[in-house]
Parts: C-alpha cells; sequence; structure tokens
C-alpha cells in the first residue's frame, strides 16, 4: 500500500479523536535543585522504569483530537486508510507571536510504525514552516515518551526547556514531565 500523505481538511476532520496510548519501559528522570542566588542544577538521565508506563487518553480533560478550538489556523496532513479512517497525522499551527511552527500533533498508528511515515509527517512539518517562513519547528511530549524522544533527536530537534507541573502537580513522580523540543532552520554552530 502507498501511504500518501494528504491534506486533512478541518471541514472532514475536525474533532478526530487520536488514540494516542504512550507504552514505555524507560523515561527521563529530572531532578531539579532549587534555584538560589548562586544558581540551580538539572539532572535529565534515562533510567528503566521498575513497571511499563502507560498513559491513555481517557486521563485527560483534553484529550487529543484534530483541529480544537485553541488551535487557531491549524493545518493537518495524513494517511487515510481504504475505509476512510485516518491511520497516521500531523496537526501544526503557527505561533505568530515568536514566527515558529508548533507540532500540535503527530501520531501514526501501531501497526504503520517502522515504515518511515513519521519522518515523512515531520518533513511536511518542515516544508510548511519553509514555506511560512518559520524560523523553527517546535513541539512536545513527555519525559516517558522515550521512544518519541529518540524519533525527534534522530530527526534534528534539540531539548529546548521543560516544565514539571504541566499536566498535574506531581509530573517528576509519574514520570510525565512535559519537554519541549526545538528544529532550527537557522542557527549559527547547528549540526546537520
Amino acid at each position: 500500500m502507498d501511504y500518501e500523505i494528504v491534506p486533512l481538511p478541518k471541514s472532514r476532520w475536525k474533532g478526530t479523536a487520536i488514540p494516542m496510548t504512550t507504552r514505555s519501559g524507560s523515561y527521563y528522570d529530572i531532578e531539579l535543585r532549587p534555584l538560589t542566588g548562586e544558581g540551580c542544577t538539572v539532572s535529565i538521565v534515562r533510567k528503566t522504569a521498575e513497571k511499563e508506563i502507560v498513559h491513555t487518553p481517557e486521563e485527560y480533560d483534553f484529550p487529543d483530537s484534530l483541529y480544537q478550538d485553541h488551535w487557531e489556523n491549524a493545518e493537518a496532513y495524513g494517511v487515510v486508510g481504504d475505509a476512510g479512517d485516518m491511520l497516521a497525522c500531523i496537526e501544526v499551527c503557527p505561533e505568530e507571536w515568536s514566527n515558529r511552527l508548533l507540532v500540535t500533533e503527530l501520531w501514526v498508528h501501531d501497526a504503520l510504525r517502522g515504515k518511515g511515515i513519521g519522518k515523512r509527517l515531520m518533513d511536511k512539518a518542515r516544508e510548511v514552516a519553509l514555506s511560512q517562513k518559520r524560523r523553527a519547528v517546535i513541539l512536545e511530549t513527555q519525559s516517558c515518551n522515550t521512544d518519541a524522544i529518540g524519533f525527534y533527536l534522530h530527526q534534528g530537534f534539540e531539548l529546548i526547556g521543560f516544565d514539571t507541573c504541566c499536566y498535574t502537580n506531581n509530573d517528576i513522580g509519574r514520570r510525565e514531565v512535559r519537554m519541549n523540543f526545538g528544529y532550527f532552520f537557522h542557527r549559527e554552530g547547528r549540526r546537520r
């Protein structure tokens, strides 16, 4: 089957749920020593989980779906199966004030992983960013989503920050810290 990347128009796909379940046997542990007048220390180390970490859409007040109202000017692209079902998608939205393109959703059906579809979707995001003359592509994932983090690093993204209380007041304990990554088009000293 040819897995063609096609536009997913808002008129047809708005509200389409993305069955994003994260399963991982490892996580990035984040240790913070508080900021004082002298500075602080941050340590991020990959560790093996005591038991598999699983996060499902049912855990969240805002499960993942395409074209959520707060993503004004979003665009989505993906792979649609013969039955008209979504098999993979990427949604991007301009962040006008900073001239960056935000990847708001990226998902590939388990049966299609390892076929290069994620890379092609990310290439589409970079293509959109370049056509809009954006300076960077940014995205977020969670510290327990080590497969996604490995994929983003392989795609040339780098860690640009994290948020230890984005999802709950115990994100570090839940092994689900928001980690932000960026891909920069023009940056001095950037390795390609």
